[in-house]
């Protein structure tokens, strides 16, 4: 059995053990373990960017709180987020990644939740066209080491920026889709189809299904023939789930 289909039998359980606790079929759905799949990162970091963590000495332990507050309540001490937390989270890694330490981001992420007016500034047209001015003022005066002056400071945004926003499609002022794989339009992550897992986007069907189809036929275009999809776009989902495992 395929990732998502074991995640629709689940949902299907627990849509008809609870109805109070369905997932939102424009919001999108994954757990920490799903997260850190297509962010390519560590399921740690996701739980303790969006749950807080302990750190310090055990005399002098300290608590650092979750990012922001996940767009799906918590059941259980289960952490699910939505959509636009993955999105959000990409830009984290991202900064992360160039070299903003983790207090920064945070205080980015107030500073820029104060200018957008929005719970998800990242995913937003605002940060697109503002996001730099919001990002450097938030550094002012930061003794952070990649960000002595101006022009580093330009240079970690610009890195991020252009990496995060290229495959995105923004409708209605948010990021509405993700098209993961080298930003081609043959598969996307989108809130309101197959709880946003990623599909090839024409056909509506999971990139993990077409990748476990071209292993059990032999083939990629037996693959394509089996579902009727064009060779071209199973291989996108082969090379795509491919990335992943090796990532």
């Amino acid at each position: 059995m395929s990732m998502f289909e074991l995640r629709v039998r689940c949902v299907s359980m627990n849509q008809a053990a609870a109805t109070h606790s369905a997932i939102p079929l424009d919001v999108g759905s994954y757990t920490a373990v799903e997260a850190a799949r297509l962010l390519r990162t560590p399921a740690l970091n996701i739980r303790r960017w969006m749950q807080g963590y302990d750190h310090g000495p055990k005399e002098k332990r300290r608590h650092s709180p979750p990012l922001w507050t996940p767009q799906l309540a918590m059941i259980n001490d289960h952490l699910e987020i939505g959509f636009r937390d993955l999105v959000e989270l990409r830009f984290v890694k991202a900064f992360l990644a160039a070299g903003v330490g983790l207090v920064a981001v945070r205080n980015c992420l107030e500073r820029a939740r104060e200018c957008v007016e929005d719970d998800h500034p990242l995913s937003t047209q605002r940060f697109r066209t503002d996001g730099r001015s919001i990002f450097l003022q938030t550094f002012e005066g930061s003794d952070e080491p990649k960000l002595i002056d101006l022009r580093s400071r330009q240079y970690v945004f610009n890195q991020v920026f252009e990496r995060s926003f290229k495959d995105l499609d923004i409708e209605d002022d948010a990021v509405v889709r993700w098209r993961p794989y080298k930003g081609k339009a043959s598969i996307v992550i989108d809130p309101t189809r197959s709880f946003g897992q990623p599909i090839a986007a024409s056909f509506g069907i999971p990139t993990t299904v077409l990748s476990d189809a071209a292993k059990a036929e032999g083939s990629i275009a037996r693959a394509a023939r089996l579902y009727d999809v064009p060779v071209a776009v199973v291989r996108d989902a082969v090379h795509f789930e491919e990335d992943l495992l090796a990532a």
